[in-house]
């Protein structure tokens, strides 16, 4: 029960890597609301879970204020904040990218982390005392090929959180990643590009460890650096990815 008594808000989690945060949150003793655009994989986990759905975008800073509020006034409070929303693109040529991928994979990885940070942030500092969890990805610290526009939105992610971190920690505020490796969710078909077992067999034998990253392996990485075991660990990228990065 290491989030006893906190509450936190996860994007992105009706589904794959977000759902399986909410599932080890609630498991820990915290109250979860679960925003996802698609309402109803958040009323679905939600009611697994014993979480509070909430449909919204996150490309949009008024739905965050949105879930905010509806966060202090169900539950009193908000100390954890899980940025894990994002998409990705098919494998294919940077020069051949068009723009309007390029400006929804900015939408979704970049200008929500700076949505979420202008609507919660200003509570956390009030109260002093907050955790935030930004999810990125090896891809940007071992970018793929023909995945570039992808692999910079993440490491983005990357240097914001480290950038946070410092910024925000005389507020009492932590601000950590997590990079996964690719992993057995909806996304997983968008990255290979198709999943077939051969393509998959190429796949796993860039991990060391030899298979995806899981819902569960995000859960418990996310579960321990939004504790307070980790209250001396901030500006962190941890990668979860079966010695993908070594």
């Amino acid at each position: 029960m290491r989030l006893q008594g906190k509450v936190a808000i996860v994007t992105g989690g009706g589904s794959g890597f977000g759902a399986g945060i909410v599932r080890k949150f609630v498991a820990e003793g915290a109250r979860v609301v679960v925003m996802d655009r698609d309402r109803v994989s958040a009323e679905m986990v939600a009611a697994e879970t014993g979480a509070r759905p909430f449909a919204g975008d996150v490309t949009r800073l008024a739905d965050f204020k949105a879930v905010r509020d509806l966060t202090l006034a169900e539950f009193g409070g908000l100390h954890v904040l899980v940025n894990n929303a994002g998409i990705g693109h098919v494998p294919t040529p940077l020069d051949e990218v068009d723009e309007d991928t390029f400006d929804r994979i900015n939408a979704v990885n970049i200008r929500s982390v700076y949505n979420s940070a202008r609507a919660i942030v200003p509570h956390m500092k009030a109260q002093r005392y907050g955790a935030i969890l930004n999810v990125a990805s090896t891809g940007g610290v071992s970018p793929r090929p023909n995945l570039t526009w992808y692999n910079a939105s993440k490491g983005w992610d990357i240097a914001a959180t480290r950038g946070m971190a410092v910024e925000l920690a005389p507020f009492g505020i932590r601000v950590n990643a997590i990079n996964p490796v690719a992993g057995d969710t909806p996304l997983l078909a968008t990255f290979m590009g198709a999943d077939t077992p051969e393509i998959r067999a190429k796949f796993l034998s860039t991990i060391p460890l030899g298979r995806f990253s899981t819902p569960e392996d995000m859960g418990n990485a996310a579960a321990f650096l939004c504790s307070d075991e980790a209250s001396m660990i901030t500006g962190v990228a941890m990668e979860v990815d079966g010695g993908r990065c070594i």
